[in-house]
C-alpha cells in the first residue's frame, strides 16, 4: 500500500473519531435542540432622558445620548438596580425623610397705602369762599397746627358777633351759648379766647391742621365756593402704612392675624421691612379667586410711600412637626403622587405616597413614608419610569418574591456627560402636531451645538405661559425650553414670519 493511501485512511479515521466524541458530549432532550438564551443579554435599550424611547439594539436617543441597556434578572416587583457608574453619571442624589416643622411661607405682591385708621378728611361746617390756600399740591407735608386755608363765611361772622354782643351785655348764658356754637363750627379755643379778649370780629378765619402728615386728594383752589358737603382735602399720616396683598384661595387657610411678614421694594434692593398681618378681609375676590390681606409696617423714616409696589412674604408656621421631604423628590403624575425609595446597594423602587401641605421647598407626607427613610431627591425620572412598569407601588416586603430590573453600564454610557435637568436652550423648530388636551407639541428641532446634540423630532410640553391657541402644525417657531424632571418644557415661543426657514 502506498504512503499516500495510508495517510488518507488515517485522516478519515480521525474525522470519524472526532464526530463520535462530539455526539457523546451533546446533551439529550430539548436542550440539545435549542440552546438556552444568554441570561446576560439586554431586554432592550432605553433613552436616559426619555423612558418611552426604546430600541432593540444600541444607539442614540433623540437628545444624542447613548441608550442604556436594561437587563432582566431576579424577581423583585418594581425594583431597579443600577451600577455605581450610572448613579454617578445620572447625578442621582438621595436624602432622608425628616420630621420637622413645615415652614409654609406665602409669597405675594401688594401696594403701599396710607394707614386709613389715621386718615383725616377735611370738610367745612359752613358755606363760604376760600380766600387763601396755604397748601397747593397733593403730597405736601404739613405739621400739626399748620394753616391750611382761609375761609370767608357770613355765618362765621354772625357767630362771632353774637359772642361779642353777649359779652358786651354781660349776659353769661348767651355768651356761653355763642362760644359753644363757635366750637361746634370748628373754630379753635385759641381763636375764641383772642376774640373774647379783643372783641374784633374777623371777616376770614384761618383753619389749621389737626395732625402731622401729607396732603392727599386736594380738591379746592383759591376762590372756590364750598359747603359742608365739600371734601376739601385729606391728610394722611405716614408713621405707619398699610400694604394690601392678595393670597390665593388655596393658601387662605394658612393666614392668621399677627403673623410676621417680610417686605421688599424694587426701589431699595436688598432692604427688608418687618411687619405683621393686621386684618384679613372676610370675602374673596370673585374674578381672581384671591383673599385680600392687610399688612401693617412701621415707617418712621418715611421711606415707604403710598402706591409703591411691594413684594411680601407671609411667614406661616405650624408648630406641629410633620413628616416632610424636599419638594423636588416628589413625582406628581396627576392621578398619583410617588417617590423613589433608595433600598441600598444601587436598588430603587417607586412607591405611592399621600401628600398634605406643600411649601416652597418641602412637601408634607401623610402616608407612605417614615422618618429616616432614604429617598431619591434628583435624577429620579429614569428610576421611576423603569420601576413603575412593574411596580405595585406598595412598600417593600423583603420576604416576598418580587421581580427586579437591572440597569447596567456600557462603555459608551460611561463616557456620556449627563445633561443638567434644569438647564435651558433656545432653538428653532417646525411644529408637526399640537395636542391642546395634553398640551404636547411634536416639533422638528434644530441641533443644539452647546450640548453637542444633533437635530431631532421629539415631543415637548407647553407651559401655562404659552398661548396654545396661537400654535398650529407647519409653523416655524423659535422657542426656549428647559429639562425639568425628565420633561422637555417649553417656556417661551416666538412664531416666525411665514416662509421663514430654520436658518433665517
Amino acid at each position: 500500500m502506498s504512503s499516500a493511501i495510508k495517510y488518507g485512511l488515517i485522516l478519515v479515521a480521525g474525522t470519524l473519531l472526532g464526530l463520535g466524541l462530539s455526539q457523546l458530549q451533546q446533551p439529550s432532550g430539548e436542550s440539545a435542540v435549542a440552546a438556552a438564551p444568554n441570561p446576560e443579554a439586554p431586554l432592550y435599550w432605553v433613552a436616559p432622558m426619555d423612558a418611552n424611547y426604546r430600541r432593540d439594539k444600541p444607539g442614540k436617543s433623540p437628545m444624542g445620548m447613548d441608550l442604556v441597556p436594561v437587563y432582566a434578572s431576579g424577581n423583585d416587583t418594581g425594583v431597579v438596580e443600577i451600577s455605581p457608574q450610572v448613579i454617578n453619571n445620572l447625578g442621582v442624589r438621595t436624602t432622608r425623610v425628616a420630621r420637622e416643622i413645615l415652614h409654609e411661607d406665602i409669597r405675594s405682591v401688594g401696594y403701599v397705602q396710607y394707614d386709613q385708621d389715621s386718615l383725616v378728611h377735611i370738610h367745612p361746617r359752613v358755606e363760604g369762599w376760600i380766600e387763601k390756600l396755604y397748601v397747593t399740591a397733593e403730597g405736601n407735608p404739613v405739621e400739626q397746627g399748620a394753616p391750611l386755608y382761609d375761609l370767608y363765611s357770613p355765618e362765621l361772622v354772625n357767630a362771632q358777633e353774637e359772642l361779642v354782643s353777649a359779652l358786651r351785655r354781660d349776659n353769661a348764658r348767651l355768651a356761653q351759648a355763642a362760644e359753644d356754637r363757635l366750637l361746634a363750627l370748628r373754630l379753635s379755643q385759641e381763636f375764641i379766647n383772642e376774640l373774647k379778649r379783643s372783641g374784633d370780629v374777623r371777616q376770614t378765619v384761618t383753619f389749621r391742621s389737626s395732625k402731622k402728615g401729607v396732603v392727599d386728594k386736594l380738591n379746592i383752589r383759591e376762590g372756590f365756593f364750598v359747603g359742608p358737603n365739600t371734601t376739601l382735602m385729606s391728610i394722611g399720616a405716614l408713621e405707619e402704612v398699610w400694604v394690601e396683598a392678595q393670597v390665593f384661595e388655596s393658601q387662605a387657610a394658612l393666614v392668621r392675624l399677627g403673623q410676621p411678614v417680610t417686605m421688599q421694594l424694587d426701589y431699595l434692593p436688598g432692604r427688608k421691612w418687618q411687619g405683621e398681618v393686621d386684618y384679613i378681609y372676610p370675602t374673596l375676590d370673585a374674578s381672581t379667586r384671591t383673599l385680600r390681606v392687610r399688612l401693617r409696617f412701621s415707617n418712621s423714616d418715611g421711606e415707604l410711600r403710598p402706591n409703591m409696589f411691594a413684594q411680601v412674604q407671609i411667614h406661616s408656621e405650624n408648630k406641629q412637626p410633620r413628616t416632610v421631604i424636599p419638594k423636588e423628590a416628589l413625582i406628581r403624575t396627576g392621578s398619583q403622587d410617588r417617590v423613589v425609595l433608595a433600598l441600598g446597594n444601587g436598588r430603587f423602587k417607586s412607591i405611592a405616597v399621600k401628600t398634605g401641605r406643600i411649601s416652597n421647598s418641602q412637601v408634607e407626607i401623610t402616608e407612605g413614608l417614615s422618618e429616616g427613610e432614604e429617598i431619591v431627591a434628583s435624577a429620579q425620572f429614569l428610576l421611576d419610569s423603569e420601576s413603575s412598569k412593574t411596580s405595585d407601588f406598595m412598600r417593600m416586603d423583603h420576604a416576598g418574591s418580587e421581580r427586579r430590573r437591572s440597569i447596567s453600564m456600557t462603555e459608551h454610557t460611561q463616557q456620556e456627560t449627563p445633561v443638567d435637568q434644569t438647564q435651558s436652550a433656545e432653538v428653532m423648530g417646525v411644529i408637526n402636531t399640537v395636542d391642546s388636551t395634553t398640551r404636547i407639541a411634536n416639533i422638528n428641532r434644530e441641533a443644539i451645538p452647546k450640548w453637542n446634540r444633533p437635530a431631532a423630532t421629539m415631543d415637548f410640553v407647553l407651559s401655562e405661559s404659552v398661548d396654545i391657541k396661537q400654535l398650529e402644525a407647519g409653523q416655524t417657531i423659535h422657542f426656549r425650553f428647559v429639562i425639568d424632571a425628565g420633561e422637555f418644557l417649553i417656556e417661551m415661543v416666538h412664531i416666525m414670519p411665514q416662509g421663514a426657514s430654520h436658518h433665517d
